[in-house]
């Protein structure tokens, strides 16, 4: 299969993956009730594998050769896969980004968000870690907006890279927008064709059609979009030492509209400021 095709997925199989996308939404939502200074990442690994488990399912992160974990954890300067660790103990101020998927039936879902430990006492390096991560989570709707009215794949890319350059002029920063991490389609297996930009392209990609379902996933840095991966072969960190976030939602593009597998509302209130309302399979 080349890059510009893709497996459409029929509307009942957009509905089991919407099951395997509410799945993660839980997981999710128990790790970040848990972020607090003093808990470390193992422990927040252990939540959400065991919310996973409850509800049915299995993670699909231990899916992939070599890695054993549910979440991928990374704290401050680390922006993607980072290794849930009980040495890793969070303090106050510190951003982290959960990434976690779930599987069942033999379907994916996969999201991420960042949050700022709370109870941080600088008060400008939590404002700035919050701009960061706020700035990276505009972006990821304003791609999942994009791709509710676009004809070609990449025109998400090039909505989410404006909105980055504009906040960055907005706020005196230059951020930096990973091109080596990138988001995925998604299905059956967690990582599918066709690839999901955060940045402008010269191809214009795959034609948006009914049956398209893609995890669009933002990494943003507060300074270089260089990177390096660590001594352990999983931890991509910036490479200038700034912090970073990453935020994203597995997505469906039906022939009702869009539909946020992984968000309870189906991504109402995300969508809202667009004029946009999701439409469920029913």
């Amino acid at each position: 299969m080349s890059r510009e095709d893709y497996t459409a997925k029929t509307n009942a199989q957009i509905l089991l993956m919407r099951e395997a996308g509410l799945i993660t939404e839980a997981a999710l939502n128990a790790v970040r009730a848990a972020i607090k200074p003093g808990v470390s990442t193992l422990e927040l690994d252990k939540i959400a594998d065991d919310t996973i488990r409850k509800m049915g399912a299995h993670s699909n992160f231990q899916l992939v050769e070599g890695y054993v974990h549910t979440i991928c954890s990374s704290v401050n300067d680390e922006i993607v896969h980072g290794i849930p660790r009980a040495d890793r103990v969070l303090a106050a101020g510190d951003i982290i980004s959960i990434d976690c998927g779930a599987e069942i039936n033999e379907w994916n879902g996969d999201s991420a968000f960042s949050m700022v430990v709370p109870g941080g006492s600088d008060d400008e390096l939590v404002a700035a870690r919050q701009q960061l991560s706020d700035v990276t989570e505009g972006s990821l709707w304003v791609g999942i907006a994009a791709l509710a009215k676009a004809e070609h794949l990449n025109e998400v890319g090039t909505a989410i890279e404006e909105f980055i350059l504009e906040k960055g002029e907005e706020h005196g920063r230059e951020y930096g927008i990973l091109e080596d991490y990138i988001g995925h389609g998604i299905g059956r297996h967690m990582h599918e064709e066709p690839p999901v930009f955060n940045y402008k392209t010269r191809h214009k990609g795959p034609k948006v059609q009914p049956g398209l379902v893609v995890a669009i996933e933002p990494m943003v840095t507060g300074g270089s979009d260089k990177v390096k991966v660590l001594k352990d072969g999983w931890t991509v960190s910036s490479k200038d030492g700034s912090d970073a976030a990453h935020w994203e939602h597995t997505v469906a593009v039906h022939e009702g509209g869009i539909w946020v597998l992984t968000a309870t509302d189906g991504g109402k209130a995300g969508l809202a400021p667009f004029g946009i309302v999701p439409t469920p399979i029913v």
